[in-house]
């Protein structure tokens, strides 16, 4: 609707920025084509956005996927061989949406979810100080502890801290300052100031302060290496899949890891975009297996990386006001006009600017409040929150986020064991009551009730809420049986039918 398309294009500004160096740092840790990175990005926004039920997911290319890229042009020896791979990883998706796989995505507990976003917000913060810094080493959308380069999250910050490049924290600083100030009521209640992204603001800034120093102060002047880079060449930025390696099977195998991995991330992204969406509206996960995978064939044959729903653009998308998927379509749009009409504009960006801007989305995503808010509801919620957001911190996003849902499993079967089966003790007449349908995981729970009940007392089992029992229950209270003659323990059942151990 045109009434909010002021507050679309705003957003898309936002998100492109922030997915412009992500799209190409991703492409160089895969040991890809640099526009590869790009048209991952225009297809994800445009065709993914278009097609998508997802009212503000943004798709890109994911660092989760770079490493597993990365790997499969080295064993199958070119990346031509990869788009093959990813054209049929594409077909995967497609028909894993068909068999409506997608669904288990809304069994992610809601603790794990806030959890990631904690710990996303957290990592984006400590991944961009390297670059607020101007130590440009590790590549841009790195999500991973454990980095190629061989150092660590913390021991990168530490290594930045001895290479700092002046004007880079200068830039970056006053970005801050800027990004800031913008997101205040006094500059908001003025609606020709609302109309200026704040992170168009710093961009431009970033570039005259650094045209500043190249003319005035050239000891704070930055270098190519601090600069945004960008493809260049002529007709050639497309890459076509080999299909002569049809007959290797190890294309097949990367084909259906870069299919699991793609969907699981999309699968969690998209669930973690749905929270954060003001309406809660929930995104039909099977159709997003299908789009996902429609868009991975089409980028595996004209060359670009492999896409998955990203929280990080998601998360700035919905942050900066984006009303409708427009935003998400005209950020693809963007890029692609960007990248083809002004390149040489877009190296004069600072990664310092673009880091300040990152820094800004992770402090949105995560807040003491958001922690205070998980503890004050108790260790069942707390627990797996807090546990996912250091999972996902010291290892990676699929990773942390299953070590959470495991921790989420324990304190959901352990609730739900413990309310299966209630004890009741009134003057030494005992009531064992199982408030719904117990199967052998309530064995455990049963027999510590039955163990509670003392010598010399009459016991009540009540079965009558539970329309199924297993054969593993039914065969402990038949045991018991035995031991409440020794114990001199009466024994009444309701609802409930013993076989003679005979038959």
């Amino acid at each position: 609707m045109l009434k909010d398309l002021r507050y679309d294009l705003r957003s898309s500004i936002v998100v492109f920025f922030v997915a412009l160096p992500l799209s190409l740092g991703i492409a160089l840790a895969s040991g890809a084509p640099l526009f590869s990175g790009i048209l991952a990005g225009i297809v994800g926004g445009i065709f993914v956005g278009y097609f998508s039920q997802s009212t503000f997911s943004v798709s890109g290319p994911s660092a989760g996927v770079a490493g597993i890229i990365a790997l499969a042009i080295i064993s199958l020896g070119s990346f031509e061989a990869v788009l093959f791979s990813i054209v049929l990883a594409g077909v995967f998706q497609v028909f894993l949406g068909i068999l409506k796989v997608g669904t288990v995505g809304y069994f992610f507990p809601s603790s794990v979810i806030k959890g990631m976003f904690a710990s996303i917000g957290i990592i984006l913060i400590l991944k961009q100080i390297p670059h607020a810094l101007g130590y440009d080493v590790d590549f841009e959308g790195d999500e991973n502890f454990f980095q190629l380069d061989g150092r660590n999250t913390f021991s990168e910050i530490l290594e930045a801290i001895s290479h700092v490049t002046p004007g880079a924290m200068v830039i970056s600083l006053i970005s801050l300052i800027i990004l800031f100030f913008w997101d205040l009521p006094l500059v908001k209640q003025y609606r020709f100031l609302r109309a200026i992204p704040g992170a168009l603001l710093v961009v431009v800034c970033g570039v005259l302060l650094n045209a500043f120093f190249n003319s005035s102060v050239t000891n704070l002047a930055l270098g190519t290496e601090h600069l945004v880079v960008i493809p260049s060449g002529s007709g050639s930025f497309f890459t076509f899949p080999d299909f002569l390696n049809w007959s290797n099977p190890q294309i097949y195998v990367t084909a259906a890891t870069i299919a699991i991995i793609a969907s699981i991330d999309t699968l969690i992204n998209i669930e973690a975009s749905d929270k954060l969406d003001p309406y809660k509206r929930i995104t039909p996960l099977n159709r997003e297996l299908k789009v996902q995978g429609a868009a991975n064939i089409i980028l595996g044959l004209l060359g670009g990386l492999p896409v998955t729903s990203m929280i990080v653009r998601s998360s700035a998308n919905i942050t900066s006001g984006a009303r409708t998927k427009m935003s998400t379509i005209f950020h693809g749009i963007i890029l692609l006009i960007a990248i083809s009409i002004i390149p040489n504009l877009l190296k004069l960006i600072p990664l310092s600017s673009l880091a300040a801007i990152l820094i800004l989305v992770g402090y949105k995503l995560t807040s003491l409040q958001q922690f205070k808010a998980m503890f004050d509801k108790g260790k069942s919620q707390f627990l797996p929150f807090i546990i996912t957001v250091l999972a996902v911190m010291f290892t990676n996003l699929i990773q942390g986020v299953f070590i959470g849902i495991l921790v989420a499993l324990f304190f959901i079967l352990k609730a739900n064991l413990q309310r299966a089966v209630i004890v009741v003790n009134s003057e030494g007449n005992y009531l064992i009551k199982f408030s719904k349908d117990v199967t052998f995981m309530h064995k455990a729970s049963l027999r510590n009730a039955l163990l509670k009940v003392p010598n010399n007392t009459r016991l009540l089992i009540d079965g009558t809420k539970s329309h199924f029992m297993d054969e593993d229950v039914l065969e402990t209270i038949d045991d018991f049986k035995e031991t409440a003659k020794i114990k001199n323990i009466e024994i009444e059942m309701m609802g409930i039918s013993l076989k003679d151990k005979t038959n």
